[in-house]
């Protein structure tokens, strides 16, 4: 067999992976897809616990990203949107944020609300304008500063910082300070002004299920986990060798830094998801709930059955709660202190809410400060995820696609000779 018939491996079926997979088919390349678990969807996976649909962490699509809207098909999906706000939990009471281009009646509401000043409001209009201008190439060649710096540096009040950004930005970037680049702060703020924030109706595990779908039967082999890569192709755990005319190694970051020598380490965010069944929904919309007290493990809530009631049974309420960063070792500790803060927030009825189960998700998102640098790759081997672009859906279809282009040419170029 010569070296261009072998198909290009493609490691991990995760976004990254099948969005390359589902490219090198279009284009007529050869391909095998090797995923280690049982599933296809890596971090974005849905279980079915006692008929509600739990994501494993809680996940939106922000219909705006342009490699969704190119990979995806939003119908079949059938999208069930967000409240486009939030609802602030701040000192004892809930102060509501409305976009004011599509609930103006409700911004104007809150214009006079408790939170921040009138003029944190203007500033907000301009911080979604400037986020809005120029082309995305452009947003990401601005001035590289830090979510937190940029904040202080457009004039917002402390109380706005702490009591909206940070509890938002923290669920958003799965860190506290507000350390990730502003340039992912302009992107975030332009994808949420362009577009909605959506869960498929069963759950963000249908996303991935759509992407392998399109491949070929025989195509994807699961609990295949690969040992190392080699000049050739693979190594597979149980020693068997795969050849290869090119490896993409479309893990974690922290997974492609054991398998490749030269692919960086981006270093890992983590968040604990805690759900919850009940009998009545504590919100009574579909809107997220944010912590602005900054006193509980609770960074933000949101009743999924509200968003889409195909998330619970008939009649049944799904709860999904957020810890950032470090929860602690013992799990029935954390729901004790979880439903402590959200009992302040609504009341006796959390006394009744069951727990139903917790995601520890220790690579939830990859560190992002600038974009991952590598030192030299081997010449067979390209990686794909979100951590060799921005910690998004985005990101990670982006580099899927951009590593499917590069085997392809490759591919006929070699052909070609």
């Amino acid at each position: 067999m010569s070296e261009h018939d072998d198909p290009v491996l493609i490691i991990g079926a995760g976004l990254a992976g099948l969005r390359c997979a589902v490219e090198l088919q279009s284009a007529g390349v050869p391909y095998r897809v090797l995923e280690a678990s049982d599933a296809v969807g890596g971090r974005m996976r849905t279980d079915v616990v006692d008929g509600f649909r739990l994501d494993r962490g809680f996940q939106i699509l922000l219909t705006a990203y342009p490699e969704a809207q190119h990979a995806l098909d939003y119908d079949a999906l059938d999208l069930r949107s967000f409240y486009p706000g939030a609802l602030i939990r701040r000192r004892d009471r809930f102060v509501r944020l409305a976009d004011p281009k599509r609930k103006p009646l409700a911004a104007l509401g809150s214009l006079f609300g408790s939170l921040g000043t009138l003029a944190d409001k203007w500033r907000i209009l301009r911080l979604k304008r400037n986020a809005c201008e120029g082309s995305l190439a452009e947003l990401w060649s601005r001035e590289f500063t830090t979510t937190d710096e940029a904040l202080k540096r457009m004039g917002f009040s402390e109380a706005m910082r702490d009591g909206f950004f940070q509890p938002w930005l923290s669920g958003v970037f799965l860190e506290k300070e507000l350390r990730t680049s502003s340039r992912f702060l302009d992107f975030v703020v332009r994808m949420f002004a362009q577009g909605d924030s959506a869960v498929p109706a069963e759950g963000m595990g249908r996303i991935p299920e759509q992407l392998a779908a399109r491949l070929e039967d025989g195509t994807i082999q699961l609990n295949t986990r690969v040992e190392r890569v080699v000049e050739d192709g693979v190594i597979l755990e149980n020693g068997e060798r795969r050849r290869a005319s090119k490896v993409i190694v479309a893990t974690e970051g922290p997974t492609a830094h054991g398998l490749v020598a030269g692919a960086a380490d981006p270093g890992s965010r983590s968040v604990t998801c805690l759900y919850f069944a009940a009998e009545k929904d504590p919100v009574g919309e579909p809107t997220l709930v944010l912590d602005g007290n900054g006193r509980g493990p609770v960074t933000n809530l949101a009743v999924m059955s509200a968003v889409s009631p195909k998330y619970a049974p008939d009649g049944a309420t799904l709860i999904s709660a957020s810890v950032i960063g470090d929860a602690g070792d013992d799990d029935s500790a954390l729901v004790k202190a979880v439903l402590a803060q959200l009992r302040r927030w609504f009341g006796a009825d959390v006394d009744g809410w069951r727990h139903l189960r917790t995601y520890r998700i220790a690579h939830a998102l990859p560190e992002y400060w600038r974009r991952q640098r590598h030192r030299p790759l081997p010449d067979n081997v390209l990686v794909a995820g979100d951590w060799c672009e921005n910690p998004s859906i985005q990101g990670a279809l982006r580099s899927g696609r951009m590593a499917a282009e590069s085997a392809a040419a490759g591919h006929f170029a070699v052909q070609g000779d």
